[in-house]
């Protein structure tokens, strides 16, 4: 992997948010009939909607040299998602998934990956203080790759990041947790921020409620903890002892894909929106702030789970990116 290291401005510039992950493309069932076709990857989709919201944003990841991904870099370029991090290797099939919605618009995945071995090649992107890193799923603790990803959250965490964990441990991959254990604590204590589901903790640590993940696996590495668990509430654990729970919108959904990687995606939102800092998040957020974060959380989640689109729509995105033009943030 080659490096860069940019040289520091003088002047300060607008925060950013880096993402790292995998990019596919999602072929959508509906009653056994295809209904859509649209890039996608967990990290993607959340970059894709902060790029649609004015935010700055890059992607680093790596496609196959075809037609879906010269698809997938465009796709980033047209939604203001810088794609010079995403390397192209000459003789691999981009990945693709079939998503098949059930009677509640949840997907079941099947995947195929025709790359010879996982590789990942990039030059850094530029990091400055508080830039925003988002990582998670299984790319994020991949053994094959853990190496770049492990020197990039390193370089990031250097740079001073807020760095955000998803942890977005998917259960056909339960039979290797104990393999990649030392992973994902590792991950836990290079963030800054972990988001997991309930179903996460159940496949990687047998563990089924809020408090008992937290104290028994997350506070140790991380203080600032998001448990989202479906319909149910949100729980949320703090540095300072905060402890909240916030109650689930309830709404017509189309398509759940995509509505945890947007839940993401508006919690980093609210990190610019609201000037928070790394130093901050270190000495505990207040229950307002918490609040305002959470709130801007479920709005991007819902908002996503009213089409088959893996990311926010064209108007919610402009109401956005107006809030954030009329705080003088961009």
């Amino acid at each position: 992997m080659a490096f860069f290291v940019p040289l520091q401005p003088n002047i300060k510039t607008m925060r950013k948010v880096i993402g790292i992950g995998e990019t596919i493309l999602d072929i959508i069932f509906k009653d056994e009939q295809p209904i859509g076709a649209v890039p996608g990857g967990s990290v993607f989709n959340g970059v894709i909607s902060l790029g649609r919201a004015g935010i700055k944003a890059a992607f680093i990841s790596e496609t196959g040299n075809d037609r879906v991904g010269r698809k997938i870099i465009q796709f980033l370029e047209d939604n203001h998602v810088d794609a010079n991090s995403i390397n192209v290797y000459p003789e691999s099939k981009s990945p693709i998934s079939l998503a098949f919605l059930n009677e509640k618009n949840d997907a079941e995945y099947i995947f195929y990956k025709d790359h010879p071995h996982d590789r990942l090649d990039f030059v850094l992107p530029e990091i400055q203080p508080d830039d925003i890193v988002m990582f998670g799923s299984y790319y994020a603790v991949n053994p094959v790759i853990r190496p770049q990803v492990q020197g990039f959250l390193e370089y990031a965490r250097e740079q001073g990041a807020i760095i955000y964990y998803d942890v977005n441990f998917r259960a056909s991959h339960q039979n290797e947790v104990v393999k990649l254990n030392a992973n994902i604590l590792e991950n836990l204590e290079y963030a800054d921020i972990v988001r997991g589901s309930r179903e996460d903790f159940e496949v990687m640590f047998n563990k089924h409620d809020a408090e008992t993940v937290y104290k028994s696996q997350v506070s140790f590495y991380c203080k600032n903890f998001i448990y989202t668990q479906g319909a149910e509430p949100v729980e949320v654990r703090g540095a300072d002892h905060i402890s909240r729970q916030y109650p689930v919108r309830q709404m017509e959904t189309v398509s759940t894909i995509g509505a945890g990687d947007n839940f993401n995606a508006g919690f980093v939102y609210g990190l610019i929106k609201y000037g928070i800092t790394r130093e901050m998040l270190e000495t505990g957020l207040t229950t307002e702030q918490w609040d305002g974060l959470i709130d801007l959380a479920q709005q991007f989640s819902a908002n996503v789970c009213g089409s088959i689109h893996n990311s926010i729509d064209s108007d919610f995105a402009a109401q956005k990116k107006r809030e954030i033009l009329d705080k003088n943030i961009i």
